[in-house]
């Protein structure tokens, strides 16, 4: 057995990347594509490798031969066309070779765990192409599979049908072909096409037409559970740096994204806070239903958003705005804001990032086991300008009454200064503790009190972006309008608005099932005995881990069991702490990270 590499191609996407090597020599997970590829092929006992080399061939050629000619036999085809043909043409040029043995066939872009040759290899059947069932982040040639293993239509772009998925398997990339079959079928295939249509084309076109034949199959090789990734660009680069990285290096980058995780198929995310319980499966349907209308519309402007916002949220529209999530109106309200700012600390590090054209003074409540204190939000207050309060806080769960939040939003009015009330996952709370400050009475009597409230979170829509800004302050309204874009709220979060009474009594649910589920897990992490877990009042629990590294815990649980927890070891406040924040997610998941702390090995 034998293997080739085409690697010929320029890699163009891929940018600076490989502005002075090709894609095999790009690095990931400290180390180049080629290594990996190479690791794989000795540990299966692959002794002869050809490599197809164009663009940057000569350094390719150099580093492989440097590095591994006393552990294979190395042969390289040269395609000098590689400009102007494609990997069609640079298949062809290996043909000598190919035909001498049976043969591995790799692409230049791939990193896949080395167990997929030797599997590959082991298959019983000659020739076989490895295959991997359809997901969303997955782009190129499928194919279908009969029940017998037979690949029965490679299938391109032009006739991808989205109500095919759950038929449909990814083409790997990697093949494994007798040198029968190459000298006898594809190769007299291969000549003939690229005679017809010319050298601008991919060898699966070829095997396209060869499935079609009755006598010379072409299996499947169905892999499950082993990582892949085809890397096209700059993305696909990092992505595959996540899956492949391990340790510190593979955090950093996994959370340097701030979202997206759904690129990363299996991984439970605990580190952002999503209601799991809605939208329902009867909203989405409705959502996915106006797809086709909504994508193709503009978005209406501020004064429709509003309009949904009153109905939805019973306030009077004088009092409101919506923003693309509550970040954007936070955002705006810091532009517009001068002096001096209290924040509770630690709290959501936007407070201390956004507020540009004022000084932000922090209200240090980690030496009272970060708890919101009236008396030093009072004295803040006395301070400041304005005095910022997260409620429940973020990540210490811990929420004021309503009877304080009145308590201090009249101190601040009698000493004519501003409070700013973030309520993000004060619906969290549960059905007899939770209150909203968005309320027609409340805003009318406190002219001085910003509330901020972010829908995206609690509704369980975070890709739409949706969030709200309370307040009766006409002049502060009407500085922060005209601080938003016209249009800066989707047609889908739109849509959502004008919908969601429809839902209420869901969404009011959904709710209720997040503080049933919060208490458990309250109680279950309680039993641990090497932890201490912080009563909260939303959708995430804080958990101090005592002498066990948050940030070793939080590396393990990502590289052995895929799951994401945000490590606070770098936000202020917990300075030489070891302390995490776990989302609350739907019972199965919560599961999960349950049993992952219970057996963590201390």
């Amino acid at each position: 057995m034998q293997a080739v590499m085409l690697a010929a191609g320029m890699g163009k996407r891929l940018a600076e990347f490989t502005k002075n090597n090709t894609k095999c020599m790009v690095e990931v997970a400290n180390k180049k594509l080629i290594d990996h590829a190479i690791d794989a092929l000795l540990e299966a006992n692959i002794k002869r490798f050809v490599i197809v080399t164009g663009y940057k061939g000569n350094s390719l050629k150099e580093y492989v031969l440097s590095k591994y000619k006393d552990k294979l036999e190395l042969v390289f085809v040269e395609n000098k066309d590689y400009a102007t043909t494609n990997n069609i043409y640079s298949f062809y040029l290996a043909k000598d070779e190919l035909v001498k043995d049976d043969t591995i066939l790799l692409e230049s872009d791939l990193i896949y765990e080395k167990r997929v040759i030797k599997d590959l290899i082991n298959n019983k059947f000659e020739n076989v192409a490895a295959v991997a069932k359809y997901e969303s982040w997955m782009d190129g040639t499928v194919v279908t599979v009969e029940d017998n293993l037979d690949i029965h239509s490679f299938i391109g772009k032009e006739k991808f049908n989205f109500n095919d998925i759950d038929k449909y398997y990814k083409t790997v990339n990697i093949y494994k072909f007798s040198k029968s079959f190459l000298s006898k079928v594809y190769f007299p295939f291969l000549e003939a096409y690229m005679s017809a249509y010319g050298l601008d084309s991919y060898y699966e076109t070829t095997l396209k037409l060869i499935c079609k034949l009755p006598d010379d199959k072409i299996k499947a090789h169905i892999i499950k559970d082993i990582v892949w990734y085809e890397i096209d660009d700059e993305q696909d680069l990092k992505i595959a740096n996540v899956l492949f990285g391990r340790g510190i290096e593979r955090y950093k980058e996994l959370t340097s994204t701030y979202g997206g995780f759904w690129r990363y198929s299996g991984y439970i995310d605990f580190a952002y806070l999503v209601n799991p319980y809605f939208p329902k499966q009867n909203m989405i349907d409705k959502l996915q239903y106006e797809y086709p209308v909504l994508i193709r519309q503009y978005p209406s402007g501020l004064d429709t958003q509003i309009m949904n916002a009153s109905r939805s949220f019973n306030v009077k529209k004088d009092y409101l705005l919506v923003g693309n999530g509550a970040a954007e109106l936070i955002d705006s309200i810091a532009h517009i804001t001068s002096g001096t700012v209290g924040v509770n600390y630690p709290t959501f590090n936007e407070y201390f990032r956004c507020f540009r054209n004022a000084k932000v003074e922090a209200i240090d409540n980690s030496d009272i086991d970060y708890k919101l204190d009236v008396q030093r939000i009072k004295k803040s207050i006395d301070k400041n300008d304005m005095t910022v309060i997260v409620n429940p806080e973020n990540p210490s769960g811990y929420m004021l009454s309503k009877e304080e939040i009145i308590t201090l939003s009249n101190y601040a009015k009698k000493a004519n200064k501003k409070l700013l009330v973030d309520e993000s996952f004060i619906d969290f709370a549960g059905a007899n503790d939770r209150y909203t400050l968005l309320d027609n009475e409340f805003l009318s009597e406190f002219p001085n009190v910003i509330v901020i409230k972010s829908i995206s979170k609690s509704f369980g829509i975070p890709g739409l972006r949706l969030g709200l800004l309370g307040c009766s302050d006409k002049t502060l309204i009407k500085t922060v309008r005209e601080d938003l874009p016209v249009w800066n709220i989707n047609s889908f979060a739109e849509y959502c608005l004008q919908i969601y009474n429809l839902y209420a009594k869901d969404y009011l649910a959904s709710c209720d099932l997040i503080a049933k589920e919060r208490e458990r897990m309250f109680k279950e992490l309680s039993k641990i005995s090497w932890l201490k877990v912080y009563p909260s009042s939303a959708n995430y629990l804080m958990v101090d881990l005592k002498d066990v590294d948050s940030t070793s815990l939080s590396i393990k649980a990502l590289d052995e069991d895929k799951l994401i927890i945000k490590d606070l070891s770098s936000k202020g406040g917990f300075k030489n702490k070891n302390f995490i924040r776990i989302a609350v997610r739907d019972t199965n998941d919560n599961n999960v990270i349950l049993d992952f702390l219970r057996n963590y090995k201390k």
